[in-house]
């Protein structure tokens, strides 16, 4: 279907580093360290972590479409969970975020087939990654994941200074690549930002899919495991 295409560009949380199962390790461990099971008088914590996951969510889509910045998405994730719990956000503290930050990112929890699909492509195709996530994290994310060998170039928004889906994004990491829209093909799991975005710039685009939702009707290729793109490519 794809066998064309000499560049694929990947996105990197939510489509290869499963964030959300990292974070809620991440969470779960700190929820008891802080004694937010007092706090919240919760003995579990689920509820926490369902309603920071819905949060955070949100607001990474707002700040993929520049309608907010990297300190608000930090600051609102956590305080407006503790609102919505009904609890006084002016109670979180600082170093529960501090350990957030520095103990997530070196989780290494990937989507099943991971290693084994991107060293597949690695030796039929030029592999590169396209991230709206932040330089500290991402740089972590990669090196303790090991994930750093299948990438040519790896493209950080925040350094790029535009998120995707801004054309100009695209365009920079095509250009960087070598490459044109018509050999390229973009694989993440963010409709607007993945999906359409590259679509936009006139690329093909994979929409992963691991949870099965159903598919808008401008969806054209779409996987739910990473290993199908070996029958892709």
């Amino acid at each position: 279907m794809f066998h064309h295409k000499k560049d694929i560009f990947f996105d990197l949380d939510h489509t290869i580093w499963d964030f959300d199962k990292n974070a809620e390790e991440t969470l779960d461990e700190l929820f008891f360290k802080y004694d937010f099971d007092k706090l919240f008088n919760h003995s579990s914590a689920d509820l926490f972590i369902s309603t920071y996951t819905s949060n955070n969510h949100r607001l990474w889509n707002l700040y993929h479409h520049g309608k907010i910045d990297k300190p608000t998405l930090r600051k609102a994730r956590f305080e407006n969970t503790f609102t919505d719990l009904g609890v006084d956000p002016s109670l979180f503290p600082k170093d529960f975020e501090e350990e957030y930050l520095f103990i997530c990112p070196q989780k290494t929890n990937l989507f099943p087939n991971a290693h084994e699909t991107l060293a597949y492509l690695k030796e039929r195709y030029n592999l590169h990654l396209i991230s709206n996530g932040f330089k500290e994290a991402c740089e972590v994310k990669l090196g303790k994941s090991d994930l750093e060998q299948y990438f040519q170039h790896i493209f950080i928004s925040e350094l790029v200074g535009v998120n995707k889906p801004d054309p100009l994004i695209f365009h920079h990491a095509m250009q960087t690549a070598g490459t044109s829209a018509t050999h390229a093909v973009m694989i993440g799991d963010n409709l607007d930002a993945d999906v359409r975005g590259a679509r936009n710039v006139g690329m093909d685009a994979i929409y992963f899919n691991p949870n099965q939702t159903q598919l808008p009707k401008d969806v054209s290729h779409s996987i739910t495991d990473l290993s199908e793109l070996k029958h892709m490519f």
